[in-house]
């Protein structure tokens, strides 16, 4: 498989794009089971965490080097997953508290929103990527 620039193989990147795009795809029936029944089996406080996803660890990790922690797409993905789990522990925190109705209009607003741009931003580096290969 060909290397990036970088030395890094454009294949593993886009493997771990694919797995974010479920994994965060995820999140949606995760928190909408949350919703309706009231409970879920991740706290707020550790769904606000971006670094503790397998995502997370992986854009935090060792595996990237420089250039790629410093190109846009790297840059632009990582701030989009924090703001994305700082929503999805809010959305917690409302049902942690029994406000439904707040959780609710956070998920189809807030949240929705976060998480099309994340999905976008993560489909967009993907073919990017592709190109490079």
């Amino acid at each position: 498989m060909p290397k990036l620039e970088t030395g890094m193989n454009a294949q593993a990147i886009i493997d771990e794009v694919n797995s974010a795009i479920g994994a965060h795809g995820m999140w949606k029936m995760r928190l909408r089971t949350a919703i309706m029944s009231g409970q879920c089996e991740i706290t707020a406080a550790h769904a606000c965490r971006d670094d503790k996803c397998a995502f997370g660890t992986w854009i935090y990790g060792p595996s990237l080097d420089a250039q790629v922690r410093a190109g846009v797409p790297y840059q632009v993905i990582k701030r989009l997953h924090a703001e994305f789990h700082q929503t999805a522990g809010g959305v917690l925190a409302q049902v942690e508290r029994g406000n439904m109705a707040d959780a609710k209009a956070t998920m189809d607003g807030e949240f929705a929103d976060r998480s099309e741009k994340l999905v976008r931003a993560l489909t967009k580096w993907k073919g990017e990527l592709v190109r490079l290969r």
